[in-house]
């Protein structure tokens, strides 16, 4: 199924720019090391304004009292808040979004409610069935007077015809195609591995639903394949609709993008920042990524949050190309005695990728770290569970592209509540998952092995 693989070309042109050098992946010890020593508080937004040192720790401990200890999510916290510039913020409702369908029916039913402004970032937003119907409603609500901005990235789109964002722009919706693969549209350096892998709506300033699902029949219950002989391929993938302060976060997001690409016309931030009421009991905090040295935040949050962890790490990771750092993180918590669980792709759309990251199952395994492999299913969720409180739905992938060269955006959800619902969601994907045996994995093939060794040269562009 080929619905949502990166054209060759890109492939191609990647591999030019990984030749000619990578970027390298900052050293998270001593960016961790750095935070902890300055010794600054966790600190908690409201609606009015930030809580002082003690009243952010009252409830972060309240918070852990199910669990144990507060000092791992303190730490994480104020790591966080370091590295991104987002403080926790209270207030919110958090629903989880299992799959397609569910994140549709959110999506679909925020943006019928919507009055005053809709703002979509996306990287595939498919010309099909599901593309067209959530065409026509933007268009159907930029008539009804809602302002209505999307940026898609010209990579994830490639293959949608030009007629299919004209066709928006004509009736009266703002687009921007981010970082355009023809050198000739942009008027910054061009640099194609740039690319916007985020998705993220946000409706009314505060209502958001983000994570992992692109815009295409991919993820529609209904999808056969590329024809209808092809076989089921269901895609699993996993969002959250947040309501709330947090919002304001996401919205900030979106029009730093907006201006960063030159976006026409200019949005006036009056517009899109309404006064904020609390939504519910849930603290999130947005962490943003982007390429340069200071921007790589998504790798910090994940290793800081696999090195602070006392009783479990349940990731699940569709793309897995992970550097040493990670690796040492992983091996060193399941060493320490951390249940260590990671669910993985059997099958994928990036097939170097998945190969790739079987190259590092070796050491993972005799580490003691649990791995399985999601069958009945493309894997296209990333997410984490720490310790039953910390847990964290985004679009990054545990690979180099998205820790050096992607745009990329994670919430970070602390409370026993929401993280129990995930745990639930990590359970039910391990009973379609099979476990993957040390000394069975030792015996796979030598022709395997090769493919697995030749796959991973290519990490640094994964």
């Amino acid at each position: 199924m080929l619905t949502l693989r990166l054209p060759a070309l890109f492939i191609a042109l990647a591999c030019v720019g990984w030749v000619s050098g990578c970027a390298r992946l900052p050293d998270a010890s001593a960016v961790i090391g750095k935070v902890q020593s300055d010794g600054k508080p966790p600190r908690i937004a409201s609606i009015h304004g930030l809580l002082s040192p003690t009243q952010s720790s009252a409830i972060i401990k309240r918070l852990t009292l199910p669990t144990g200890p507060t000092e791992m999510l303190e730490r994480q916290v104020v790591v966080n808040e370091a590295v991104s510039g987002s403080p926790l913020i209270k207030g919110n409702r958090v629903t989880l979004l299992v799959d397609g369908p569910a994140t549709y029916a959110a999506m679909f039913k925020a943006i019928e409610r919507a009055r005053h402004s809709i703002n979509m970032e996306t990287f595939i937003f498919e010309d099909d069935e599901t593309g067209r119907r959530l065409a026509d409603l933007l268009i159907r609500k930029r008539e009804e007077g809602v302002k209505v901005n999307l940026i898609y990235d010209s990579v994830g789109c490639l293959r949608i015809p030009a007629s299919f964002f004209k066709q928006l722009r004509h009736k009266g919706v703002n687009v921007v195609e981010f970082n355009p693969v023809n050198p000739l549209k942009t008027s910054k350096k061009w640099r194609l591995t740039l690319r916007d892998h985020r998705k993220i709506l946000v409706v009314d300033g505060s209502t958001v639903i983000t994570g992992g699902v692109n815009i295409s029949r991919a993820y529609s219950s209904k999808f056969i394949g590329e024809d209808e002989t092809s076989p089921v391929i269901p895609w699993r993938d996993t969002d959250i609709l947040i309501e709330g302060p947090a919002a304001v976060e996401f919205q900030k997001a979106f029009l730093r993008a907006w201006a960063k690409q030159k976006g026409r016309p200019a949005l006036d931030e009056r517009d899109y920042f309404p006064s904020q009421q609390e939504r519910g009991t849930n603290l999130v905090q947005v962490i943003t990524n982007h390429p340069g040295e200071a921007g790589r935040t998504t790798f910090i949050m994940y290793v800081s949050a696999v090195a602070f962890a006392e009783k479990s790490i349940h990731l699940t990771a569709s793309y897995f190309v992970p550097d040493g750092q990670m690796i040492q993180a992983l091996r060193d918590a399941a060493r320490s005695g951390v249940d260590v669980k990671i669910i993985l792709p059997k099958s994928s759309d990036q097939n170097l990728a998945l190969y790739a990251g079987r190259y590092y199952y070796d050491e993972l395994l005799e580490a003691g770290v649990k791995l399985y492999e999601r069958r009945n299913a493309v894997l296209h969720a990333k997410t984490a569970v720490i310790d039953g409180v910390w847990a964290t739905v985004g679009s990054t992938n545990l690979d180099f592209l998205s820790f050096s060269k992607n745009f990329e955006i994670n919430t970070v959800v602390l409370g026993s509540d929401f993280a129990a619902e995930m745990e639930r969601m990590f359970e039910r994907d391990l009973a379609e998952s099979d476990q993957i045996i040390e000394e069975s994995w030792e015996k796979r093939p030598w022709s395997i092995r090769a493919r697995e060794w030749f796959s991973h040269l290519f990490s640094p562009m994964l």
